[in-house]
């Protein structure tokens, strides 16, 4: 879905999944430092919005996710999971509970397969299920912005900043209001400064939520059963993940960021070295320089010299070893 705000000056469109908004508007560090310093706003109508209703919604989307969400208070922000039976990770939701809906942004593209879950889930469930991407547009202000919310507006509030479920139809009024538009790669950096995962760019087919330091924010250990608890139980209490997600510092005097999928390796053993681990996302960051995050075995030491393909690079621990 294309955003009307790609028609903004200085717009450079997104590629890849994040297809159909602004990566950036000309200048992506003074992007960064209003982000950075609250101001501005982000387009992210992209993404998929996901509407729960009916009386049952909180305590049947308990059963469903890995979140307690049973008892969640009215306008409290949360993330959840949904794992396949194995414990991979399927689905990352982003919640809160307006007092008769439950809203969800999730990653572009999935909601489709989410509703479809959800709805072969719902059986004799007080529930109602539905698509709102169409109608609804993700608007992300930073913490600390002073920008005024239209009434009526359901807002998802995180130490991170505000997400606005904007009726799509005001889009582009509210942008004349409460530029400077943000594009999604100051975002991003900002996200990865923050080691923040991301479904899709630090996940992939086996991930679990121990490896990316999901425990706690999106998944609460002392709730009832869902499916895939058998293997977060059984990891928490006997085990370790087999990778661990890591913050990296880039060599700074390298042209080129190491794309995501780049294969990591130990510096001391050299091009033909085995491979530990591999980039999920780089960046450029107003103040960090490059930096990305990874994922890497588990016993990787910490203080081991990494390259990403030619890149050298230095590890920071997000998920302890």
């Amino acid at each position: 879905m294309k955003s009307p705000l790609l028609s903004l000056p200085g717009a450079v469109p997104a590629e890849g999944v994040d297809e159909g908004v602004a990566a950036h508007y000309g200048d992506l560090f003074r992007e960064q430092r209003a982000l950075a310093e609250g101001t501005g706003f982000v387009d992210l109508s992209h993404r998929g919005v996901v509407s729960v209703t009916g009386d049952d919604r909180l305590s049947w989307l308990h059963l469903l996710l890995t979140q307690h969400v049973s008892d969640l208070p009215t306008g409290q922000a949360t993330e959840a999971l949904i794992l396949s039976a194995h414990g991979h990770i399927e689905h990352a939701l982003y919640l809160v509970d307006d007092g008769t809906t439950v809203w969800a942004h999730v990653e572009p593209g999935t909601q489709e397969a989410l509703v479809a879950y959800l709805e072969s889930m719902k059986f004799f469930n007080r529930v109602e299920v539905a698509d709102r991407t169409d109608e609804f547009a993700v608007v992300h202000l930073p913490a600390g912005s002073i920008a005024e919310v239209p009434e009526g507006v359901v807002v998802r509030e995180t130490p991170y900043g505000r997400d606005l479920f904007l009726p799509r139809a005001d889009l582009e009024s509210y942008a004349e209001k409460s530029g400077p538009a943000v594009g999604l790669l100051a975002y991003e950096a900002l996200r990865v400064e923050h080691h923040r995962p991301r479904l899709g760019f630090e996940t992939d087919h086996r991930t679990i939520p121990h490896e990316l330091g999901w425990i706690g924010t999106a998944v609460h250990l002392q709730k009832g059963c869902y499916r895939g608890q058998e293997t977060v139980a059984r990891v928490q209490n006997l085990g370790k993940p087999p990778r661990r997600l890591v913050f990296l510092h880039l060599d700074g005097s390298e042209v080129h960021l190491p794309p995501a999928g780049t294969e990591i390796r130990l510096a001391d053993e050299g091009p033909d070295g085995r491979k530990i681990g591999f980039v999920t996302t780089s960046v450029r960051h107003h103040e960090l320089g490059p930096v990305a995050l990874a994922l890497v075995k588990r016993n990787v030491p910490l203080d081991a010299r990494l390259v990403a393909d030619t890149t050298a690079a230095a590890q920071e621990v997000v998920v302890e070893p």
